[in-house]
């Protein structure tokens, strides 16, 4: 097995699909070093022939998303030719989906990227999260589509931006102890309000990690584990008060953590 792979990402459009494959997949082989080098907005054949050249002296493995027909045959042609292993994540969908559908696809790149509604629905989205970041307007809850809660560093805030760029309004609010509760809390469906936690060793070392960066002390009251595990059984309680979804963020990603949301939502059901 080889020690390092090249693996090239071409594309007549930004390439964001061939590139969420191919490290999607290369997580999974962990004694292999990948270098992944991108190409979007590849839309002539004479620039594609200066990449495939190149891919050939690299030995490199090309993964493609062409949507314009002459530049995947092309591709495909030359990679055969020259014994160069290659996937064409689209070629084959298209072709399949021709058949079952009896409709001629538009082969016109980037048609998912250009500035329609959802496209404006995604900045407004954005917007509305970084407005309603941290409980600063309590007026937000009840404008959201999502509510998040969580004590410190549950990942209230990159989760917000991350939901909010798939187009869902979110508001969140960090629950601090000793602190009041928003009224306006409580006028929110419960379906939408979410309770993050996490496990108290995990939240206190990434709390000590946190003090150290900005320079200072990593042992204070903010990262004791007891005052850790009685903010944690505080906000638990809320949770039941409020009879909201509770999601353990220790061991889940920032997508793992947005797909359970989703689905859960009132309009998903």
């Amino acid at each position: 097995m080889e020690s390092n792979v090249k693996i090239y990402v071409v594309s007549d459009s930004i390439g964001a699909t061939a590139l969420s494959l191919a490290q999607a997949v290369t997580v999974q082989f962990p004694k292999t070093k990948f270098e992944i080098k991108r190409f979007p907005f590849i839309t002539t054949l004479s620039i594609l022939q200066g990449i495939l050249n190149s891919a050939k002296r690299d030995h490199a493995f090309i993964i493609h998303t062409f949507i314009t027909k002459d530049l995947t045959e092309h591709t495909n042609e030359f990679c055969t030719a020259n014994n160069l292993n290659h996937y064409d994540a689209v070629g084959d969908l298209l072709t399949e989906l021709e058949k079952q559908t009896n409709e001629k696809p538009l082969r016109k790149p980037g048609i998912n990227h250009e500035t329609d509604k959802d496209y404006f629905k995604r900045i407004e989205a954005i917007e509305f999260a970084v407005n309603y970041d941290d409980g600063k307007d309590p007026s937000g809850f009840t404008k959201a589509d999502i509510v998040l809660l969580g004590v410190s560093r549950t990942s209230k805030t990159p989760l917000s931006l991350y939901l909010a760029n798939l187009g869902y309004k979110v508001a969140n609010l960090p629950l601090v102890p000793h602190t009041k509760i928003p009224d306006e809390l409580f006028k929110v469906d419960k379906n939408k309000i979410f309770g993050l936690t996490n496990d108290p060793e995990i939240l206190n070392d990434i709390r000590k990690q946190r003090m150290i960066a900005y320079g200072l002390d990593p042992n204070t009251q903010y990262s004791d584990l007891g005052n850790i595990e009685s903010e944690l059984s505080a906000a638990n309680e809320l949770y039941r008060k409020l009879g909201c979804l509770v999601i353990n963020v220790a061991h889940k990603s920032i997508e793992e953590t947005a797909t359970l949301i989703i689905e859960s939502l009132p309009e998903q059901k």
